[in-house]
C-alpha cells in the first residue's frame, strides 16, 4: 500500500515535506513519532501518533517509537503557555515500560520481519552529552535566528507573553533535533512524523542534518484532532481517556466512543481505525439511512475498544451498557468487575449499610424504608412490589419479607435496587 496515500484519505496528513512520497515508494524507510512519557499510560490523544505507526507498518515500512525521556525532563514549548514540571529517571523509566506494553497492542515488536518495530528512549544517547559538546556539536549548526523564527518560540517570548522562555524550552528544537539526527546516523531513519504543532521541531531536525551530515530527511504531520464543537478531542468532565485500564474502564473507554457526534464519527472511523476504505465508505452511507441506529459509533467504539483492550473487555462493556436500558441479568452484573459496575451505575443515589445487619440477614422492607430511604415507608414499597416494578440486583422481588444477606452482595459490597425502569439505587455495604 502506498504509505502517503493511505493517509490523505484518511484525513490524516496536515503538512509534509516534498520528497516524502517519493521516498516511501521508493524504498523500505524508517519513520519516527516521539511520545511524551509524562505518564505511565498512553491516552487517546497519543492515538493519531499512534496510529500513524501502525499504518506505516501495515504498508512495509518500519516504526520507531522514541519515548523522550530526556525532552521529558525539559519540557515542549509548542502549544504550551507555561513550562511543565520535570521528572527523575526512575519516573521515567516506569512511565517508559507501560507504554510498551499499550504500544505492543498497535505495532509487531517481536516478530523477525524485517520492518519490526522499535523503540528507543531519547535519554540513552542524551545522558552522557556533556553541555559543552552539546553547543560544539549541535548548537554551532543551528543559528539563533532561525530558532527565534519558529510559531512555539515567537508565541512564548512576544509580547503575548508574561512568564517569556527559560533557555531549557528555548533549547527545545535543538534537542528533538539531536533524536533525529542520532536515529538517522544508528538508524537509517528518515522521516519524522508528529502533530502539526511539532512542524517547527521536526524541520529543525530534517535541517540539522543536512548542515551536519549533507543528509536528506523528511517531516510529515498530521492534524490536531478536535470535536465538531471545537472542544479538545480525548478530554471528558473526568480528565484524560486513558488506554490504561485501571484509569479509564474499558466501559468508560467504549462509551467515550459511543458518544461521539454523527459528524466526529465519520472523521474518527477513519484514522483510529484500520477498516479499509470501501468498509467505511459502506458504513457511512448505511448510517446516513438511519442515523438513530448510530452505525458508525457503534462500529467505531468496537473497533478501538477491541484493539486497545479485548474482545473479551469489548463484550463486557456492550453487556454492561445494556444494563441501563433493562436487558442486563443478575449472571452479568456478578461478572462485571467493580470498576466496570460503579461506571455504569456512575451518579446513582447511594446508600450506606454495616455488613453486621446483612451478616445477620434483614428482610426487604426494613432495608429499603428502615436502613435506607430507598422508600419513605414499608407501604410504598409494597405497592411497588405489587405492581411488579421493584428488583434487586436485576431480579424481581415478590415479596417484602424476603430475607436478604451477604450472599446477595455484588463484589461482596453492593446491591443494586430498582424502582420501575430507570430509577436505580446503590446500596454500599461496609
Amino acid at each position: 500500500m502506498n504509505f502517503v496515500e493511505e493517509l490523505r484519505w484518511r484525513g490524516m496528513i496536515h503538512d509534509i515535506m516534498p520528497g516524502t512520497e517519493e521516498l516511501l515508494k521508493k524504498e523500505l524507510t524508517s519513520a519516527y513519532v516521539g511520545i511524551d512519557p509524562t505518564a505511565d499510560s498512553l491516552h487517546i490523544g497519543h492515538l493519531v501518533g499512534v496510529m500513524m505507526l501502525k499504518h506505516l507498518q501495515l504498508c512495509g515500512h518500519r516504526p520507531i517509537a522514541l519515548v523522550g525521556g530526556a525532552t521529558g525532563m525539559i519540557g515542549d514549548p509548542s502549544g504550551k503557555s507555561e513550562e511543565r514540571n520535570l521528572l527523575d529517571e526512575e519516573t521515567l523509566r516506569k512511565n517508559q515500560e507501560g507504554l510498551k506494553k499499550q504500544l505492543a497492542k498497535f505495532l509487531d515488536f517481536t516478530s523477525d520481519i524485517p520492518n519490526k518495530a522499535l523503540m528507543v528512549n531519547n535519554y540513552d544517547w542524551m545522558k552522557d552529552f556533556t553541555f559543552l559538546q552539546f553547543i560544539r556539536e549541535i548548537g554551532k549548526h543551528i543559528t539563533v535566528n532561525y530558532m527565534i523564527a519558529k510559531d512555539s518560540v515567537k508565541k512564548r517570548i512576544g509580547s503575548e507573553s508574561k512568564e517569556g522562555m527559560s533557555f531549557t524550552e528555548f533549547s527545545y528544537q535543538l534537542v528533538q533535533g539531536t533524536d533525529f539526527l542520532y536515529l538517522y546516523n544508528n538508524y537509517n531513519c528518515k522521516l519524522q512524523m508528529g502533530g502539526s504543532d511539532q512542524w517547527g521541531n521536526i524541520v529543525t531536525g530534517t535541517e540539522l542534518i543536512r548542515r551536519k551530515s549533507g543528509g536528506e530527511a523528511f517531516a510529515m504531520t498530521c492534524p490536531l484532532i478536535t470535536k465538531s464543537d471545537g472542544s479538545k478531542f480525548g478530554k471528558t468532565e473526568a480528565g484524560n481517556v486513558w488506554l490504561d485500564p485501571e484509569k479509564t474502564s474499558p466501559y468508560q473507554f467504549y462509551q467515550f466512543w459511543l458518544n461521539v457526534s454523527d459528524e466526529d464519527a465519520s472523521r474518527y472511523i477513519k484514522i483510529f481505525t484500520v477498516l479499509d476504505r470501501k468498509t467505511i465508505e459502506d458504513l457511512i452511507s448505511k448510517h446516513s439511512e438511519n442515523p438513530n441506529e448510530r452505525l458508525l459509533q457503534k462500529r467505531l467504539a468496537e473497533e478501538v475498544t477491541v484493539m486497545v483492550h479485548s474482545r473479551e473487555e469489548y463484550d463486557g462493556a456492550v453487556e454492561a451498557s445494556q444494563i441501563l436500558f433493562g436487558k442486563g441479568t443478575n449472571d452479568s452484573l456478578r461478572k462485571m468487575s467493580e470498576a466496570t459496575f460503579l461506571s455504569v451505575f456512575e451518579g446513582v443515589p447511594v446508600s450506606e449499610l454495616k455488613k453486621e445487619i446483612m451478616s445477620a440477614g434483614v428482610s426487604v422492607a426494613d432495608l429499603c424504608a428502615v436502613h435506607t430511604q430507598i422508600f419513605p415507608s414499608k407501604g410504598e414499597l409494597r405497592r411497588m412490589i405489587q405492581g411488579g416494578g421493584f428488583s434487586i440486583n436485576k431480579e424481581k422481588i415478590d415479596n417484602a419479607e424476603m430475607i436478604i444477606n451477604t450472599e446477595f452482595l455484588l463484589s461482596d459490597k453492593f446491591l443494586l435496587v430498582q424502582k420501575g425502569k430507570k430509577n436505580y439505587f446503590l446500596i454500599r455495604v461496609t
